[in-house]
């Protein structure tokens, strides 16, 4: 492996070290009691820090820049291929909608998430392809399509408000290399966000944002949605074939020292008609926490989806990195989650070492307007996904997996002075196990770890400064997301295995949490065999509470359709696989309930059945 693709690996992945001369603070130690009766260690707070000018922003990322690339060429075993590892991971209806219609399945009600279909009654919106097609739900029939011409490549996701759509395109997994040069510029590209009206039957494309980094998740509220895009710096370092290593470090001390700020800051071009103006990152948008946490720069964009014309998201950035996004009414989380990558370490031995936690960072949100930076913190261990976050009455709680021995904890944090500080944990969680899926019900929290059986732990966090495990369910199996579906009723989407946690199919259960200190499985229903896009993203399933109607993709060797259940009091009943009328259509991807009509949605077209009988109505294909 040559050192140029070598060290693009290497500062893909190196933290930041503090380039201040100001420690990071630490919060009080926790006071809170843990399932293992010994107290929370209390991670450092993370402080905010505002830069003064532009000159002192970029003297202090060459400073990080050059600390980190040393560092990373210093490293023993430098020659070695790292690889990262994986993990298991509702807008306003306009006027004249028929009936009643599902929305999707979202963390936080009222706070719309991107999907890849959406509906407002009188129309569903499914993109796939780069194509965006509206078909009308009373005529069951498509009334238009529009090639949006994006470049990038990833599957692109809606939002909605009225007859405005918000496109969202992830271009932020190309790492350009050209033959003369090392880039450093890991999972940047240029992603898009495309405003649509859809007044008439065919989509129209109103404004195209295009910008640096890479697409990190949206949450919509009312009819603003707040877009993260995290970006890496643009630095272009000399390469001369192998030369020495003292003499590289130099070369690219030099090329470092001699980078203009603009390396760093993000830039854009919005397209409106024949019009395209382009703009840059302001250093007045951007501040840091006290140490330096990431490479990248993370920045948040607030459009407006009911507007004319798209702007350039008004941007409040942070020299940061970001992987998971979690949003309140009033609040917007990210946390540089890293549970996707290995973090170099300069030690003794060479060895790969873990992060050491997860960094957070809390923007309040203003009705309209900029969102605003206002604390930061963090966590030991590693997050699952959005889920492992939840704000309750003035509290963050977030459940994490060590690094060290794969326990996991559930901890409480509150914002003081501009950290979010811990105020207490519960701990020792599935020790030898990680966590698979996670659920905040207010006071309190549902946490399924798995390494052969599937511990359901269910905790009181009414008590902040105590939270605690109040009982646990061992069962076969695993369930990787737990939606609520009524009053002490869960439902669990996973995978039923064996005594030796081998997978065996897809599994349904029911459980009720009612008894705090005894959580049971009411009934379950497994599909031998099968796998669903629901069990790794929560959006492909529907819950309809009117009717308790439980809709889901599923996939086995005999069919590739949905699979519809009733949930009545304590049993899931008239279990049903609707399918498309050929096996060549591809699989169900979502579903949606309009008025009486279920619809199952794939990327060749969309299958109407009776809400009630389930009995077919109608094959809408695609063009």
């Amino acid at each position: 492996m040559s050192r140029r693709s070598w060290l693009l690996t290497v500062l893909a992945v190196l933290p930041l070290a503090g380039c201040t001369a100001s420690a990071p603070s630490t919060g009080s130690p926790s006071t809170g009691s843990s399932s293992t009766g010994s107290s929370p260690v209390a991670a450092p707070a993370l402080k905010l820090v505002a830069f003064d000018s532009c000159d002192q922003l970029g003297k202090e990322l060459r400073a990080a820049a050059e600390r980190s690339h040393v560092a990373a060429l210093s490293l023993p075993g430098a020659g070695r291929r790292l690889t990262a590892e994986s993990t298991p991971e509702r807008a306003a209806a306009a006027g004249g909608a028929p009936s009643a219609s599902s929305s999707t399945n979202v963390h936080e009600a009222g706070i719309d998430e991107p999907d890849i279909v959406k509906t407002d009654g009188r129309r569903i919106l499914a993109i796939s392809g780069g194509v965006l097609r509206v078909i009308d739900t009373a005529t069951r029939r498509q009334t238009g399509r529009l090639d949006l011409g994006l470049e990038a490549v990833d599957e692109a996701k809606l939002l909605m408000a009225g007859d405005h759509a918000l496109v969202l395109a992830d271009g932020g997994h190309r790492s350009p290399l050209r033959d003369d040069t090392r880039m450093i510029r890991p999972g940047n590209g240029r992603s898009e966000v495309l405003l649509v009206d859809l007044s008439s039957g065919t989509p129209r494309l109103l404004s195209r944002y295009r910008g640096d980094g890479r697409l990190v998740d949206a949450r919509q509220h009312g009819t603003v949605a707040r877009i993260v895009i995290s970006s890496s710096p643009d630095l272009e370092l000399p390469y001369r074939g192998e030369p020495e290593p003292e003499k590289a470090k130099q070369d690219d001390r030099d090329a470092i020292a001699t980078a203009p700020i603009e390396a760093w800051l993000p830039d854009w071009e919005i397209t409106t008609g024949a019009t395209t103006a382009k703009g840059r990152l302001d250093c007045a948008a951007v501040s840091r926490p006290e140490s330096f946490s990431g490479l990248s720069m993370l920045r948040v964009l607030s459009f407006d989806v009911g507007a004319a014309v798209l702007g350039d998201g008004d941007p409040v950035a942070v020299v940061a990195d970001g992987d998971a996004v979690y949003g309140s009414a009033d609040s917007l989380f990210v946390a540089n989650n890293q549970s996707w990558r290995m973090t170099i370490t300069a030690t003794d031995t060479g060895q790969v070492a873990r992060p050491d936690g997860t960094d957070i960072y809390r923007f309040r949100l203003p009705p309209t307007g900029r969102p605003v930076h206002v604390a930061s913190g963090k966590v030991p261990g590693r997050l699952l996904n959005q889920y492992s976050m939840s704000e309750w009455d003035g509290h963050l709680r977030v459940a994490t997996t060590s690094w060290q021995d794969d326990a996991s904890a559930v901890r409480v944090l509150r914002e003081k002075d501009g950290a979010l500080v811990e105020v207490g944990a519960a701990e020792g969680l599935g020790r030898g196990e990680r966590i698979y899926s996670v659920r905040f019900l207010g006071p309190r929290a549902y946490v399924v770890t798995f390494r052969q059986t599937d511990p359901l732990y269910s905790l009181d966090l009414a008590v902040p400064e105590k939270p605690r495990v109040t009982g646990e369910l061992k069962i076969n199996g695993y369930s990787s997301h737990l939606q609520p579906v009524g009053d002490d009723r869960l439902i669990g989407i996973g995978q039923e295995a064996t005594d030796a946690g081998v997978p065996t199919g897809t599994q349904i259960s029911l459980f009720d949490v009612g008894d705090p200190a005894a959580p049971k499985r009411l009934d379950q229903h497994v599909v031998a065999g099968g796998a669903s896009e629901a069990e790794s993203d929560p959006h492909a399933l529907l819950w309809w509470p009117a009717t308790g109607l439980l809709v889901l993709p599923i996939a086995d060797a005999k069919t590739d359709g949905v699979l519809a259940l009733r949930v009545t009091g304590d049993r899931l009943e008239r279990a049903t696989r609707l399918a498309p009328p050929t096996r060549d259509a591809g699989p169900m991807r979502r579903a949606v309930l309009v008025g009486d009509v279920l619809w199952s949605i794939n990327e060749r077209g969309l299958l109407a059945s009776n809400a009630s009988t389930l009995d077919r109505l109608a094959w809408v294909a695609l063009t």
